[in-house]
């Protein structure tokens, strides 16, 4: 699915694990978070985005907006 190593995510110290299958393994990616009045004015670019983290299991989307989380390289 993608081409880069999957990583490892903590919050506050505390490891990520995926809510459906208890995986902690991800892909990471940015994730736009869309307003409705940004698209309708055609701005939907400006939006700020989240970190998305994709299960590699599953495919579970979790997304983490601001800049709590932390990523870690798999070996």
């Amino acid at each position: 699915m993608f081409k880069r190593k999957p990583v490892t995510a903590t919050v506050d110290e505390r490891k990520v694990v995926c809510l459906v299958c208890s995986n902690d393994q991800f892909w990471d990616r940015e994730v736009k978070i869309n307003t409705s009045g940004m698209e309708f004015l055609g701005m939907d670019w400006a939006n700020e985005s989240a970190v998305g983290l994709v299960c590699t299991n599953c495919g579970y989307l979790l997304e983490f907006a601001g800049r709590v989380i932390q990523l870690w390289k798999t070996e």
